[in-house]
């Protein structure tokens, strides 16, 4: 009798995921969703600020208005708003690199 003749093949690799596990994974898509809607409610939130409060946090009335223009309905528009105020911080220090 060889080996190879005789060879066990153990199922190890393939674990079942427990309950804790799948629930979790289910949930997933549910809280990016609750993620995404309290985040555009905050955002309608930032309408009440001023011109010049808004600009302290590195954004306009127009960034506002075209992050729910770009985003869609299940689209978070927040990523929209920081990469707008990091372009604007970013072209202020280099205005301020040219003086």
């Amino acid at each position: 009798m060889r080996m190879t003749d005789r060879t066990i093949e153990l199922d190890c690799g393939k674990l079942t995921p427990t309950f804790s596990q799948r629930l979790a994974a289910g949930l997933t898509p549910l809280t990016s969703l609750f993620r995404v809607f309290r985040n555009r409610i905050e955002i309608n939130g930032l309408h009440d600020l001023n011109d010049t409060q808004l600009r302290d946090i590195g954004l306009s009335r127009a960034d506002l208005t075209s992050a729910f223009l770009a985003s869609t309905f299940f689209e978070d528009p927040s990523e929209h708003l920081t990469r707008s105020a990091r372009n604007r911080w970013r072209l202020s220090l280099f205005r301020s690199h040219e003086d």
